[in-house]
């Protein structure tokens, strides 16, 4: 089983920053994609940012130049720098590590139970 972990979210001002990390732990062998979500109220989860294993990434078009992917293969963890925040970035981010490859010789999808980012004066 993988559990899937996401923390550094909160309550930020405009035009702060905030990171958030994002942890998977379980039986993992490799993952090969690591990515962000965030879903606002009332509307639909949509995707933030992702990166694979070999360093590949892509961003949002409404996040490109403020937000920033990376992650720590060795840890198996994810990170979101996310910088000039705005009213309208405020949502629950969630993790999804994709093409999970376990020990068990399976491959799985997860997702974590998302982090609350609140961006207001």
């Amino acid at each position: 089983q993988v559990r899937v972990v996401e923390s550094g979210g909160g309550l930020e001002q405009p035009g702060g920053s905030l990171r958030l990390s994002c942890a998977a732990s379980g039986n993992i062998i490799s993952i090969v994609t690591m990515a962000w979500y965030r879903q606002a109220p009332g509307k639909q989860r949509e995707l933030v940012a992702g990166v694979t294993s070999g360093g590949g990434s892509n961003t949002a078009e409404s996040v490109k130049g403020r937000f920033t992917i990376s992650r720590d293969n060795a840890k198996n963890t994810a990170y979101l720098q996310m910088n000039s925040l705005k009213p309208e970035d405020t949502a629950v981010y969630y993790c999804k590590v994709d093409r999970v490859r376990m020990t068990s010789g399976l491959w799985g999808t997860y997702w974590g139970q998302g982090t609350q980012v609140t961006v207001s004066s």
